[in-house]
């Protein structure tokens, strides 16, 4: 008989504490701290997400009533909706953010070698935004009307793995574009974005970087072609051309020449227009490259639906900032586990049999092979897509 860890135990034995405990000290999280620690406080969250607990409250109850498991968790502190509620807004959450830049690294490196459907070494990306309504009353801080409130998680999600390696929060007023100044491009790499990052100065800018960027054209858009070259149309292309903008203030925005591919899908029966300032790449993968990023979309329905994040134990700035970056911990987190367990399950399925064997005392190898369903009648398939690795 296994009388060894419980599986909660067991999955936050792949956390990194050394580094965690450095994001903390590194925002004196410790501070004025004597006995609900840092660590309670992330792995009490970590739970929460796992279990999809509804509120504080309910966080409370359910350790509570395994009160004699919180050693073997790794929780030393007393657990209380108070504390928990006053650690969720007082500590800084930046410490979360940073530990979650960590594992994010872990991730990469192991995700390095996946496969995302376009024959490509490059690193490729995915840059959207998803919009999180919230109750102005409750959240006056995130106005995003004069009824109603909201925040923006604007991802940069790498392609290889979908693992998010930038979150930038912000209020719903801030446009998808402005990202473009945070955001330090990489020589190399590939950003495939939608019409709502079209800025030419900006485009230019990712340009001088040495990055390469794919988008849709808008339909206002001004250019003279300079030159046109062949296409195979029956693979859907219609055009492959070098044109420079022509429109009163583009031209003095981007200066250069751009690569303007024309594609039609037949399976939406649409004609899709596409922008980029890469010239050696064969323009189908061009088209490829974009038909890639609603991988990014499938992100954010999948942590909406799977992750607490559309309702939140606390209503300050820093109490959701905390939620959201221990949600996105969480999740890469289950990506090392899958990837160094070699787990042939999908994400999906691992969330769901670790949330009715949390306190457990079994091998997660033997709690993810012991089952019967198959990750076809238990996800959606485009779950199935984004997450089957």
């Amino acid at each position: 008989m296994y009388t060894g860890p419980i599986v909660f135990a067991q999955v936050m034995r792949f956390l990194p504490l050394r580094a965690f405990r450095r994001c903390v000290a590194r925002y004196q999280g410790s501070c004025k701290v004597r006995r609900f620690s840092c660590l309670d406080q992330f792995l009490c969250m970590a739970f929460a997400q796992l279990t999809y607990r509804e509120s504080l409250r309910d966080i409370e109850s359910c350790l509570r009533s395994r009160r004699s498991k919180l050693y073997h968790m790794g929780i030393r502190g007393r657990v209380s909706r108070s504390t928990l509620a006053d650690a969720n807004e007082h500590r800084d959450w930046r410490m979360y953010a940073d530990f979650a830049q960590v594992l994010i690294a872990i991730a990469k490196d192991l995700y390095a070698d996946e496969d995302f459907g376009v024959e490509l070494d490059s690193t490729v990306y995915a840059l959207d935004s998803t919009t999180i309504d919230l109750c102005l009353s409750l959240f006056p801080w995130a106005r995003f009307c004069s009824t109603k409130g909201a925040i923006k998680l604007h991802t940069l999600l790498n392609l290889r793995g979908s693992i998010p390696e930038f979150i930038h929060i912000s209020d719903g007023k801030l446009h998808d574009v402005n990202v473009l100044d945070i955001l330090i491009a990489q020589p190399g790499v590939f950003y495939v974005m939608d019409r709502g990052y079209v800025d030419f100065a900006r485009l230019h800018t990712m340009h001088r970087a040495l990055a390469f960027f794919v988008t849709r054209a808008k339909r206002r858009f001004q250019f003279k072609r300079r030159y046109s070259h062949p296409v195979d149309k029956s693979t859907g292309l219609r055009c492959d051309q070098t044109v420079i903008l022509t429109g009163v203030d583009t031209a003095g925005y981007y200066p250069e020449p751009m690569r303007r591919i024309v594609y039609f899908d037949a399976e939406t029966n649409k004609r899709l227009v596409f922008l980029t300032n890469n010239f050696a790449l064969p323009a189908l993968t061009i088209a490829l490259l974009y038909k890639a990023r609603w991988r990014v979309e499938l992100f954010f329905k999948w942590i909406k639906q799977h992750l607490r994040i559309k309702a939140f134990y606390g209503t300050s700035e820093n109490a959701v900032k905390t939620q959201v970056w221990i949600a996105v911990a969480v999740y890469v987190l289950i990506a090392i586990v899958k990837k160094r367990l070699h787990l042939g399950r999908s994400l999906y399925t691992i969330l769901q049999i670790l949330s009715v064997t949390i306190f457990e005392q079994t091998p997660l190898s033997e709690a993810f092979s012991d089952i019967y369903c198959t990750d076809e009648n238990t996800a959606p398939s485009n779950q199935r897509l984004l997450f089957d690795l």
